[in-house]
């Protein structure tokens, strides 16, 4: 405090400035386009799924590993991504809706 620093320096110790606070460290990007990102992740899963599963149901706890754009595989807890997608529908655009229901997802159509 300054009033402790004045009677500090009013006995002769010396007093040292306190240095300015160090800035805060930069947060990971949120927004559009990690959401988004998110979101392509999880279509690619669900592609992968249809084309090795077929119309077979997707079961909460399923896990598939996707690779996009070359980059290394990254695993996609595909149940839970539908579940959550499909509990906030209404925060999708009519592209996301329309790429998921062209996939099988009922719940996503249209209309």
């Amino acid at each position: 405090m300054p009033e402790q620093r004045e009677r500090l320096a009013a006995l002769g110790i010396p007093v040292v400035e306190p240095a300015s606070p160090a800035p805060a460290a930069p947060r990971a990007a949120k927004g559009p386009g990690r959401a988004q990102a998110a979101f392509q992740r999880g279509l690619a899963a669900l592609t992968q799924w249809k084309e090795q599963e077929g119309d077979r149901a997707v079961p909460r706890g399923a896990v598939v590993e996707v690779a996009l754009d070359g980059g290394e595989p990254v695993p996609v807890r595909l149940g839970v991504w539908i579940s959550n997608t499909k509990s906030r529908k209404d925060r999708l655009d009519g592209a996301q809706l329309t790429a998921l229901a062209k996939l099988g997802m009922d719940w996503a159509a249209v209309g």
